[in-house]
């Protein structure tokens, strides 16, 4: 038997999808790659905007058009908050809450019809690896929001927030790292609340994964900046934590920011900045930027523009407000019409990028240690294009000879430029080669 998983949205649910992957190996039940190789999918769905929620039922639709026969588990944010519309989708066999998500494989799993009973497909403490991507690993670490931003669905589509303990995490990363993972991703609907229900902080939870485990790199999907101590950029004086860190500040206005209920102003949010970049110079801060909230002025565009600017952001995710029914946003006056908000995201987009063009210059000549990412692109020369990431989480590609694999390997680079497409071009200070022993590393 056979599960295809997929996701829309955030981390967190690519996150879910590794833990599915490892539980249904113990029913007996392979991840594919191939949805038409699976006898069952599951689709982990997002409702965070209408538009989120129009491609979740369009994805159902998809996958069950493409393989009829599979049976549909439906879950994720979607789900849970219009669960009687995804239950009257087409193909929809099982509608699985946010609430029920960790019985989730063993409910799909009683849709299957076994020819023969399941075997164990795994050794008790074996973990498997999304097949998406073996050299990075998504690590759940909580769930839930306490807070309630009035533009956000997800928070009451999550419940409250549940921490899973600081030795059950642990488990899981020395487990990712015997099966060849060089790389945790730290993740959660809030991850900056980790630990509330358990007297315990996420400033513990990385101290103690520092300590405990030998995973060579570590890093943090998005978190709160309200919620981080100032100790708390300490840590990464340990060069296992790779300097970047996604921290969504939404807008440079103050009073934009109290009417989202957000718990941070702007000048604190750029003192957080300074910090992190007081402890490493290079670190690399990207975030999210809503335009056209309601009541936004022109005035109140104009200081998220200089936030961008100020903070020096590598990316910014621009996104225009969207009504989602259901969240104390969507019945606020002075609703910005669609023209202005249009306008206002394509200025947003060409300040943002050009922010990111000067973060990506300030990196030529540097040397860089790059986690190299999948099996390379041949090109007709008989060269092959590899791609990765430097710590501080900018993308970066070689070009080699066919010969060399660079796949999960951890080398140096020097920066060289910056494409046309807006990634770093490097020559690799190291490579490996095959030898009577194994693969060794060469020094050029």
């Amino acid at each position: 038997m056979n599960v295809f998983l997929t996701s829309l949205g955030c981390r967190l649910n690519e996150a879910e999808l590794q833990t599915w992957s490892h539980q249904f190996s113990k029913l007996g039940i392979s991840t594919v790659s191939k949805q038409e190789d699976a006898n069952l999918i599951v689709i982990n769905t997002c409702a965070v905007t209408g538009e989120a929620s129009r491609k979740s039922r369009q994805t159902i639709r998809r996958y069950h058009r493409n393989n009829p026969s599979a049976k549909l588990v439906v879950t994720g944010c979607y789900a849970s908050i219009e669960k009687n519309e995804a239950e009257s989708l087409l193909g929809v066999d099982l509608i699985v809450s946010n609430a029920d998500k960790t019985l989730l494989p063993e409910k799909a799993s009683e849709l299957l019809e076994w020819k023969s009973m399941p075997y164990a497909a795994t050794e008790p403490d074996a973990t498997s690896i999304f097949t998406r991507n073996r050299e990075r690993a998504f690590i759940k670490v909580q769930d839930g929001c306490r807070y309630r931003c009035t533009y956000c669905i997800v928070t009451i589509a999550r419940g409250e927030e549940v921490s899973r303990t600081v030795d059950d995490i642990i488990t899981e990363v020395e487990l990712l790292e015997k099966r060849g993972v060089k790389e945790i991703v730290i993740t959660g609907v809030h991850v900056g609340g980790y630990g509330t229900d358990l007297n315990t902080n996420l400033y513990n939870l990385v101290v103690a994964i520092l300590e405990r485990t030998s995973i060579p790199r570590i890093r943090f999907a998005s978190v709160e900046p309200w919620d981080l101590p100032d100790r708390f950029f300490d840590l990464f004086a340990d060069k296992r934590l790779m300097p970047h860190m996604h921290l969504p500040i939404q807008s440079g206005s103050d009073r934009i920011l109290k009417k989202m209920s957000r718990r941070c102003k702007s000048e604190t949010f750029l003192k957080l900045v300074d910090r992190a970049r007081s402890v490493v110079p290079e670190f690399n801060v990207t975030s999210d930027i809503i335009v056209g909230f309601p009541s936004e002025q022109e005035e109140d565009f104009e200081r998220s523009m200089e936030m961008v600017k100020q903070a020096k952001f590598g990316h910014v995710h621009t996104f225009s407000y969207s009504k989602r029914e259901g969240t104390k946003a969507a019945g606020l006056p002075e609703q910005v019409d669609e023209p202005t908000k249009k306008a206002r995201s394509k200025q947003m987009h060409e300040i943002a990028l050009e922010a990111k063009k000067q973060q990506l210059e300030v990196m030529i000549g540097q040397v860089e240690a790059v986690l190299w990412e999948g099996t390379g692109k041949v090109s007709e020369q008989g060269l092959v294009q590899f791609y990765g990431y430097t710590p501080n989480y900018h993308k970066v590609s070689v070009t080699i000879e066919a010969s060399f694999a660079l796949s999960n390997k951890i080398l140096e680079c020097q920066i060289k430029g910056v494409s046309e497409e807006g990634y770093l071009l490097a020559e690799l200070l190291e490579f490996p080669e095959k030898s009577s022993d194994g693969i060794s590393v060469k020094m050029v």
